[in-house]
Formats: C-alpha cells, sequence, structure tokens
C-alpha cells in the first residue's frame, strides 16, 4: 500500500509535468535552467520531466529544453492581420524613423508591421548607402532585399514566430551578442508611463531586451493606441530609450505623463 507521503509526493510530480506543458504551449520554448529554476528542483529532475513528456508526446524536447509537440496556432492577431489597424499612422511613423538613418549607419530593427513599413521607407530613401541592417524580422529582410548592395541586410537567426513573423531563442541571440550597432529601431505592444515598454510574448521581449544591450541609440516605435497600454512582459523602462516616436493622435494626458518621466517624445503629422 502507498504511504500518504509517496501519494502526495506523486501529485506533486504530476502537478508540476501538467504545468510544464501549458507552459511550453504558451511560451512555445522553455529552457531547463528556467524551468529548474520556477519549480525549485534540480536540472536533472526537469530533463526527466522532459524526457518522459516527450515520450508520451505531450511536448517535445530539444537542446536546453522543449517546444510544444504540435504546431502552435497563435490566439493573438497576426502582423498581416493587425496590418490594417492604423496603417496610416504607422506609415508616418516608419517615414519619420527613416529620416532619422544615416549613410554608413548601423542599425537594428525589431519585428513588426510598423517595422515592416520602416524598412520600405528606407529602400525608398535613394540616398541611402553603406548602411548595414540586422533583423529577426523575415518581412523586414524582405522588404530590404531590392536596396542590397547599398544596404546589407543581416538575419538573426532562431526559431520562427508564425504570428510576427520574428526569429526567437532558440539560437536568436548570438548575433546580437557580438555586435555593437548605432540605432535600434523597437517595436512594442504598449508603452506605459510607470511600467515602460512591454511586449505581449516573453521570448519576443527577451530578443528585444538583447537588442537594447546590441545598440546604442534606441528609438521606440508605437502608434497612438499603444500609449498606455501595459502588456505581459516587460522590455524596459522609457529612460532606457532615447526617443519614443509615435502619432499625433496619441492621449495629450499620457504623452504629459511619459514626457515628466524623462521620456523624449516624437509627436508625428
Amino acid at each position: 500500500m502507498m504511504a500518504e507521503g509517496e501519494a502526495a509526493a506523486d501529485i506533486a510530480v504530476d502537478d508540476r509535468r501538467e504545468r510544464i506543458v501549458s507552459m511550453v504551449t504558451e511560451h512555445e520554448f522553455v529552457r531547463v535552467t528556467d524551468l529548474a529554476e520556477i519549480f525549485r528542483v534540480t536540472s536533472v529532475t526537469i530533463r526527466a520531466d522532459l524526457e518522459l513528456l516527450d515520450k508520451q508526446g505531450a511536448i517535445r524536447r530539444v537542446r536546453g529544453g522543449a517546444i510544444p509537440a504540435k504546431p502552435y496556432r497563435p490566439a493573438e492577431a497576426s502582423s498581416d492581420a493587425s496590418a490594417g489597424s492604423a496603417a496610416l499612422e504607422k506609415t508616418r511613423l516608419a517615414r519619420h524613423a527613416a529620416g532619422l538613418v544615416a549613410c554608413g549607419e548601423s542599425v537594428i530593427i525589431d519585428a513588426g508591421t510598423t517595422m515592416t513599413l520602416l524598412a520600405r521607407a528606407i529602400v525608398a530613401r535613394a540616398d541611402l548607402t553603406e548602411v548595414i541592417v540586422f533583423t529577426n524580422s523575415l518581412q523586414v529582410a524582405i522588404e530590404l532585399e531590392p536596396a542590397i548592395p547599398r544596404i546589407t541586410v543581416l538575419v538573426t537567426g532562431g526559431t520562427l514566430r508564425p504570428a510576427t513573423h520574428a526569429l526567437v531563442d532558440p539560437l536568436g541571440a548570438p548575433m546580437l551578442e557580438r555586435i555593437h550597432a548605432d540605432t535600434l529601431f523597437l517595436g512594442c505592444h504598449g508603452v506605459h508611463p510607470e511600467h515602460g515598454v512591454t511586449s505581449e510574448h516573453l521570448l519576443e521581449a527577451e530578443m528585444k531586451r538583447r537588442m537594447i544591450a546590441a545598440s546604442r541609440r534606441r528609438i521606440v516605435l508605437a502608434d497612438s493606441s499603444k500609449l498606455g497600454r501595459t502588456g505581459l512582459a516587460p522590455i524596459h523602462l522609457l529612460g532606457e530609450s532615447d526617443l519614443l516616436v509615435t502619432g499625433r493622435e496619441a492621449d495629450a494626458g499620457i504623452v504629459t505623463e511619459l514626457r515628466a518621466g524623462g521620456a523624449r517624445v516624437d509627436l508625428v503629422d
């Protein structure tokens, strides 16, 4: 007969494994080290959990962690679906941002619909030469292709997120860890006076933080609908950005709060 303590231990193990499956499904990739820290067990224990769950078909074991067993179906709106939202405002922001790029500059461009429009605006600037662009966005890379060779395009690599066509971990970070770019153009889910710049996805937020660490000048592009909004995953506080570019439609009260907190804000007509 099973002892009471043994039964409790088995329940705890089953609960942990069920939560692991939920986390893998939600975040698309989780690391062994992160799971070990969250559940306060050893990495050996987590690896054993992942091996078992892989055999059961609940997740897929990969180097360093796990990914969903089945193709991810994002609940969030895809970048294609959101492209029509605030399209005119995003186009204005993109053109304004493209005007901030200089010849000979090295630039990091994030993923997202506004960033795709930025890439298109940069291509339209026939005066730009010897610009190097690093990006984790397949769409941005494709938009920039007509401007090669006056613009050199480097794609970070990594795991593809269908919702945003962005490349993230695993293997999304190594290139960013080896560069020091002049300017970063960063997208986001929300900009809040207190909570700063945030994302809706943990892995994309991590890539954005790596982009910040790899750049000297940080410019956030956020259409007016994103001001006052807070996403799940923090990226950075407003003081870590050099400039926030948003539309003239932005709520005046929120803009005043952002500026009072030390943010430099460009309102684009």
